[in-house]
């Protein structure tokens, strides 16, 4: 069997976000099933009507999830029992809205939705349009990190690296977003934007990090 030397490397990243990401989510309850789908569907077509008219397309609002379930009630009878009782239909809809890092684009956006009675509930994200590329920059550094870990305990040990044996990674999906927090209330959503058009907002950078495990021999 021969001799091996395992070395955890260490990548960090740090990116600029680049985009936007809004995620809006829509519920609505009603005892009639057709009624609650139609009352999500008017309220994404009023949110539609909305973006369109600050210069975005009706494409351009995505569908993430969408789910109707039943809801349910503990009723209690007249001898103290409890027992659930059908209480509607609930109908959840989820969507997103990305576009280029752009505060004063933001803005209009967040007046537009406030302007319409869809009123959903919304989050504000920062992110990179190309994760991957983050992802790639991650390794590499994670790469560099072992081997030069290796390189390392190698001399000092006064044994020679040989061949690499096996690379172990977990292949998790990054959450590639800004620690940034971006909240209004819905209020102050609906003010004109020519404020947040002027304000010096910078969203921090997204750092990352991730480990790989090499098996290197040694000779």
């Amino acid at each position: 069997m021969p001799r091996t030397i395992t070395v955890k490397g260490v990548g960090a990243v740090s990116a600029k976000p680049d985009l936007i990401v809004i995620t809006m989510t829509l519920e609505n309850k009603d005892m009639d099933y057709e009624t609650s789908v139609d009352m999500s569907a008017k309220q994404i077509q009023e949110l539609c009507s909305a973006l369109v008219q600050i210069g975005f397309e009706q494409i351009d609002l995505k569908t993430t999830s969408f789910n109707v379930s039943t809801s349910y009630d503990n009723v209690k009878d007249r001898n103290g029992n409890y027992k659930r009782v059908f209480d509607g239909y609930e109908c959840t809809h989820r969507l997103k809205l990305e576009f280029d890092l752009d505060i004063s684009l933001l803005g209009k956006v967040l007046a537009a939705i406030a302007s319409c009675s869809a009123n959903p509930e919304l989050s504000i994200g920062f992110t990179v349009k190309e994760p991957s590329a983050v992802s790639a920059e991650l390794l590499k550094s994670a790469t560099a990190n072992a081997k030069a870990k290796a390189e390392i305990l190698c001399e000092a040990s006064g044994v020679k690296l040989g061949s690499l044996l096996t690379i172990d990674y977990n292949w998790g999906e990054l959450n590639v977003y800004s620690t940034t927090r971006y909240e209004m209330e819905e209020k102050c959503m609906a003010m004109p934007c020519g404020g947040i058009a002027d304000m010096n907002f910078e969203p921090d950078d997204i750092d990352v990090s991730d480990t790989v495990t090499f098996v290197w021999e040694i000779a």
